[in-house]
């Protein structure tokens, strides 16, 4: 066998079971799936005042919440009341359990009004009560746009 091909399949050997230490690592990211329970690393959103009612979870900022199902975000916790309506308008209150500041957005796309929601905190929505369509993690690099 040629020195080039040693050298090949020494490599292809390497990469091999450096991918099988990459695969076997990789922790479940149970805090991504939006699941209905508020959990560290999200941001949450509840049907009612006082963080009560059902929740919709998120890890990241989204530009549109959707107005019809099915294609809207909904409140995903079961048998609490809003349980399945679409979240756009409909959020009074959010938990925020992650280490970053979030907006919440009168309008899609980053525009508008928004409350600001501090990093680990807890509050009820006053400028976006009923009125909110986006959300946004600090240090909100992207601007109002259409979407």
């Amino acid at each position: 066998m040629s020195t080039g091909k040693r050298f090949i399949r020494g490599v292809l050997t390497v990469l091999g079971a450096l991918l099988l230490v990459v695969a076997n690592s990789t922790a479940p990211a149970s805090a991504a799936t939006r699941q209905g329970t508020c959990e560290s690393g999200e941001v949450c959103f509840y049907f009612y005042a006082g963080s009560q009612g059902s929740l919709s979870d998120f890890t990241g900022s989204l530009d549109n919440y959707g107005a019809t199902q099915p294609s809207c975000y909904e409140f995903k916790t079961p048998q609490m009341s809003g349980y399945g309506q679409c979240m756009k308008n409909n959020a009074r209150s959010v938990r925020n359990l992650t280490g970053k500041a979030v907006r919440v957005y009168f309008n899609s796309g980053y525009c508008g009004s928004y409350d600001t929601i501090p990093a680990n905190s807890a509050h009820d929505l006053s400028v976006a009560y009923d009125n909110n369509a986006s959300h946004q993690f600090s240090p909100y690099p992207v601007g109002c746009h259409s979407v």
